[in-house]
């Protein structure tokens, strides 16, 4: 669907955005671009429709080079590129109805198709009853529904979001997510998701790539990313992650005890994993804590384990739960 190739984005004033970029998102993806500010996320979705132009490399959309587009066909190709921002920007002397209108208007839609359309829209965004208001008579979730609703009025195949819940209330943003997914999953979509809440990943992205000084420094499946973070950043994103099922857990190291993190993903977490592992070696194990995690595409496990018995049998244990599937890390490991 998408590929970005050696991408790079270098600003008049020097500043480096974006960096060598290669990335392969599928068609029907909700794909999530994380990093801290600065990191270069913006910029990079910029390139996707060309609101920003690339210094080099290739973004192929549906074989399609569109840096090599000339004017008249870029226009043409971004109607199937809807985009949302942070702050919406909404037309203020428009009411609801003529701000989703004015995308129609603009691609040469006839008058009568056009109303057909915003009204299906609004249904769309469960916004109906808003068609004669005007933005400044709309909270903030209203003001992002009437923006994905125009976003959407050309049925494009690609939707962009530029932090677009960034500006909102945690609720408001839970349903702007929900909102996103089903629109998703209703007309078959592509999203693209630029953000620096890890909780928005999270919630309705099935794959990520994590950036950083303009560099994609990892990339994944969300659950794998959430489950096996590799680089320094996506640990920091991870661990500053609020999770309401978290168990706090006491960790005192205490000599010849080891102490490890399980981590189960999907179908694993059914598996008596526990108990084969007691039934296996001649150590204890004691459950110290534990939580669970809901992502959008499964659950991921975490449970807290001090071993106790002969070390090398310990050892033995970890390497057992490695071999079967389990994420281990070791928090202590008994000397």
């Amino acid at each position: 669907m998408i590929y970005i190739k050696n991408a790079n984005k270098i600003y008049p004033n020097g500043l480096h955005a974006v960096k060598n970029v290669n990335l392969h998102i599928s068609k029907g993806d909700i794909f999530g671009i994380i990093g801290l500010s600065g990191a270069g996320k913006s910029s990079l979705i910029r390139l996707l429709n060309r609101l920003e132009e690339p210094t080099s490399g290739e973004i192929i959309i549906d074989g399609v080079n569109i840096v090599s587009l000339g004017k008249q066909e870029l226009l043409e190709k971004r109607k199937k590129i809807g985009m949302i921002f942070q702050h919406f920007n909404l037309l203020s002397s428009r009411t609801v109805g003529e701000n989703i209108a004015f995308a129609l208007e603009i691609a040469n839609w006839n008058k009568k198709d056009i109303d057909k359309r915003v009204d299906e829209l609004l249904e769309l965004v469960e916004l109906s009853e808003k068609k004669n208001s005007y933005p400044s008579q709309l909270s903030g979730g209203q003001k992002q529904r009437v923006a994905i609703a125009r976003a959407l009025a050309n049925n494009p195949e690609i939707l962009l979001s530029d932090e677009a819940t960034s500006a909102l209330d945690p609720k408001t943003t839970k349903s702007i997510l929900e909102l996103i997914k089903n629109i998703q999953k209703k007309l078959g979509l592509t999203v693209v998701m630029i953000t620096h809440q890890m909780e928005v990943i999270r919630d309705i992205c099935n794959k990520v790539a994590v950036m950083a000084n303009g560099e994609i420094v990892e990339t994944g499946g969300v659950h794998h990313i959430f489950s096996a973070p590799q680089a320094d950043i996506t640990k920091e994103l991870i661990s500053n992650l609020p999770n309401d099922n978290q168990t706090t857990v006491e960790l005192v190291k205490r000599e010849g005890k080891s102490i490890i993190k399980l981590k189960f993903l999907g179908s694993i977490a059914e598996e008596p994993i526990l108990s084969k592992a007691i039934k296996k070696f001649d150590i204890d194990f004691s459950i110290i804590g534990g939580s669970i995690e809901n992502l959008s595409t499964m659950q991921v496990g975490h449970l807290f384990i001090e071993l106790s018995g002969h070390l090398d049998e310990q050892k033995d244990a970890i390497n057992w739960f490695k071999e079967e599937g389990v994420f281990v890390e070791v928090i202590y490991d008994g000397i």
